[in-house]
């Protein structure tokens, strides 16, 4: 909106010249100075009024001032004073040039002028007097500098006219308020004034001249110079603005990315982040550099869309030889302040050309390279650019860089030893995790492990173990804590769950076995004479495909979801038992029976945990994700629901604790394919048992067996006979790849493998069953012992 001011605007003549010379503005005072009207001049080019020798095609700078003769409507010479600003672009207005001559209030003031007798001339602070129509009346020396044009030549022109900027028509504003209302008022704008070559920060106090009946007769204005508590405010706001806004995350380059951000455009108009590359380091980074220095582009930013100054993008590297300032800054681990004009970084453009045409194109004139340097190890370089901004840097920019930029160094070697953690923590629980779940005969099993998104790696495990009689152990475990050391904790107790599951353990033995190594696990951990701080919660649960009884025990882990064929999924009740690490608190086994087909949802309560939602509307979407197409059966349908399972129940940044997710769909076993026998205690009867077995692998077209197989069982019913206790049976089992051999008994006593002298008679019957057998041994039973062999099955003729 245009002001509207309550005086005559045509005491000034005014003109405005385009950048192409023509005049676009012509006022009603400048009509009156040399009589062409406005329509007669606007269009034409300017220098048609010129009476003789101009100040050439474009004046240098952006202020000029002289005494030029220009062509009066009547063919008269008007020789004038003219002062004009060049005004750039701004709001979609055209640059041009602001020419201005006054016409009034260019006499002396008169004696005993009040605007004269306000205007303090000898004060060493920089003061002006303007009238009731805001035409300047008098200043003094001290304004005179600051303006850079002496009192007699801006003697009645405006505010706007004498600065001719933007800022200055806010300036002129406030006066009017201060006329208008006779209240003093403190308007601060940052401009450069005269001939300065900097823009500074002023602080204009205006305050009403009053005549002596008390009457509003001018404005006194006061302009004081507080650039320097403006740019240590400036440097507080933004060392303030760099401890809030970098360091948000622990990622290496979202932090330089942040760097970048808060420098520009506060103190550069193109920011690069340059790091060393670690794995060419040797996977740290060093405390001295040596030339040349390859790095990598991490971030950058500019005051200009799409940042078209770079040369690289990020994540590209490229090798900077030993005159170039990067390599300068990190070699030196100093700031390398340098300025296109001098010539210093010649060397440096000519030999990267396409930096060199950068520069020119974009007017690129300072620049300074910053080492970025956190607890004696150097981490890469920040350079910083100016070509928007015409100011070089100055010391004290130098200053406020180095500050900004150890801040961030700090942050940045924060993530960077945060991501090396988090790097190893995810190879070792990888490398600790199975690769790939077993095939077999008693279910389908798929599964899932997401470390968390900003805590990292946890010490979540999970694991299918197949076990003797073709069952199979679940297991699904949560350290507590993150990193290496909770990563290392579950490998140990990963490594004894499986120890333990091949002896054949019932659940609740297996979880208190467990808690006692967690236990010595924590002594272990601790200091001298205090316990360290090892928990564990863990679930575990054996499957037999044959009798389709599932057994399972928890110690603090969260329930498994149950969903039957055909059913609605539900939350499995299940004793809680102590979580490990408690020592002295027993566990309880739970058994009961599961058609073909169910699935069983085993998890860590990380796939719960969410701050935007509570436990129980975590369990509502496990539900609706678990019951969609899981009836479709296969690994692939298993598969997808974990995925759908994650999808549902996780946000979109990531879990806030590590998840590991295990499904479950059980077999079963046909009856058909299972034998069972009662043995007599008589060694004479063996031959018997013998043919019979014969006779059940013919039945099951497994001929190619008989052999091994009748050997195995004659070994074990014998040495069952002869050392066990009655009864005695003998059971066969079989899948597609393996028969399964086992004879019970209601000794407890366990064999074992020993040596047989060379004369001896027996003692050889377990080591004949070892080396036939692809693998044997023997399980507690709840009235004695089974000793188990497996033999593999190949295809007829194969």
């Amino acid at each position: 909106m245009s002001r509207v001011y309550p005086f005559d605007d045509a005491a000034t003549a005014r003109a405005v010249v385009g950048d192409d010379g023509t005049l676009v503005e012509w006022n009603e005072g400048a009509r009156r100075l040399l009589g062409h009207p406005a329509e007669a001049v606007l269009g034409r080019p300017a220098a048609e009024l010129l009476a003789g020798p101009g100040p050439g095609a474009r004046p240098p700078g952006r202020r000029w001032d002289g005494t030029l003769g220009l062509r009066h409507r009547d063919g008269r010479t008007v020789r004038v004073w003219l002062l004009a600003h060049h005004r750039p672009p701004h709001d979609g207005r055209p640059g041009g040039w602001l020419v201005v001559a006054p016409l009034a209030g260019t006499e002396p003031a008169a004696a005993h002028d009040p605007l004269a007798e306000a205007g303090l001339l000898q004060s060493p602070c920089a003061i002006a007097v303007y009238d009731d129509r805001l035409r300047l009346r008098r200043m003094n020396e001290a304004m005179a500098e600051v303006v850079g044009l002496p009192e007699e030549r801006v003697r009645g022109l405006r505010l706007s006219e004498i600065g001719g900027r933007r800022q200055s028509e806010e300036l002129e504003e406030g006066l009017l308020q201060v006329l208008t209302s006779g209240r003093p008022l403190d308007v601060r704008t940052f401009l450069r004034t005269g001939v300065q070559d900097r823009k500074h920060a002023w602080l204009a106090r205006m305050a009403p001249v009053l005549d002596a009946a008390g009457r509003v007769s001018g404005v006194c204005v006061s302009a004081h110079d507080v650039t320097d508590n403006y740019r240590a405010r400036q440097r507080l706001q933004l060392v303030n603005e760099a401890s809030v806004r970098i360091g948000t995350t622990l990622d290496v380059t979202a932090t330089a990315q942040e760097l970048a951000d808060v420098c520009v455009p506060a103190l550069a108009d193109f920011v690069t982040i340059d790091l060393l590359d670690p794995h060419e380091q040797g996977g740290e980074p060093p405390a001295r550099v040596t030339a040349p220095v390859r790095l990598r582009r991490a971030a950058h930013r500019s005051v200009l869309d799409g940042v078209p100054e770079a040369v690289i993008k990020p994540g590209q590297t490229e090798e900077y030889p030993d005159f170039s300032p990067q390599t300068d800054a990190l070699t030196a681990c100093r700031t390398i302040n340098t300025s296109v004009a001098d010539g210093e970084i010649d060397p440096w453009l000519d030999w990267h050309g396409e930096r060199g045409e950068r520069v020119r194109e974009f007017g690129i004139h300072s620049a300074m390279s910053v080492p970025i340097r956190a607890r004696g190890l150097t981490l890469g370089v920040a350079v910083l650019i100016r070509h928007r901004s015409p100011d070089p840097f100055s010391a004290d920019d130098v200053l406020l860089a180095e500050e900004v930029t150890a801040r961030a160094a700090v942050c940045i070697d924060n993530a960077r030893r945060y991501s090396r953690e988090r790097e190893t923590a995810l190879a070792l629980q990888r490398s600790l995790l199975p690769r790939s779940l077993p095939r077999t005969a008693a279910l389908e099993a798929s599964s899932r492990y997401l470390p968390a998104a900003r805590a990292g790696v946890g010490g979540d495990w999970f694991d299918v173990i197949p076990l003797s009689g073709l069952r199979v152990a679940m297991v699904v475990g949560d350290v507590v804590g993150h990193g290496v050391q909770a990563s290392a904790t579950m490998g140990r107790l990963r490594t004894a769950v499986r120890t333990l599951a091949d002896i054949d353990l019932a659940p609740d033995e297996l979880l208190t076995h467990l808690d006692d190594l967690v236990l010595r696990l924590s002594d272990e951990s601790g200091g001298e004479g205090s316990p360290g701080e090892v928990g564990a919660t863990c679930l575990y649960a054996v499957y037999d495909p044959v009798s389709r009884r599932c057994t399972l025990a928890r110690a603090g882990h969260p329930p498994p979801v149950l969903l039957r064929p055909g059913g609605r999924p539900q939350l499995l009740d299940l004793p809680a038992g102590p979580p490990l690490g408690l020592g002295g608190l027993p566990f309880e086994s739970a058994e009961l029976e599961l058609p073909e087909g169910t699935v069983l949802a085993l998890y860590t309560d990380g796939l719960m945990l969410s701050r935007d939602r509570d436990g129980d509307t975590g369990r509502d979407l496990l539900y609706r994700a678990l019951g969609q197409d899981t009836e479709a059966g296969g690994t692939d349908a298993l598969d997808g629901t974990c995925d759908r399972i994650l999808h549902a129940l996780l946000p979109s940044g990531g879990a806030a604790d590590d998840v590991a997710l295990l499904l479950a769909r059980t077999r079963c076993l046909p009856a058909s394919q299972v034998a069972n026998w009662d043995v007599p205690a008589d060694p004479a009867l063996v031959a018997s048992v013998r043919k019979q077995v014969v006779e059940q692998l013919d039945a099951w077209s497994l001929s190619a067996a008989s052999f091994t197989a009748e050997l195995v069982v004659s070994e074990l019913v014998t040495n069952a006979i002869r050392y066990g206790s009655h009864p005695i049976r003998l059971r066969l089992v079989h899948d597609a790849t393996t028969l399964i051999c086992e004879v019970s008994d209601t000794s407890h006593t366990a064999p074992h493998l020993r040596r047989a002298k060379t004369f001896d008679e027996g003692g050889r019957g377990l080591l004949l069953v070892a080396q036939l057998t692809q693998r044997w041994g023997s399980r507690p039973t709840a009235d004695g012992k089974t000793i188990w062999a497996e033999l593999p099955l190949y295809e007829e003729g194969g």
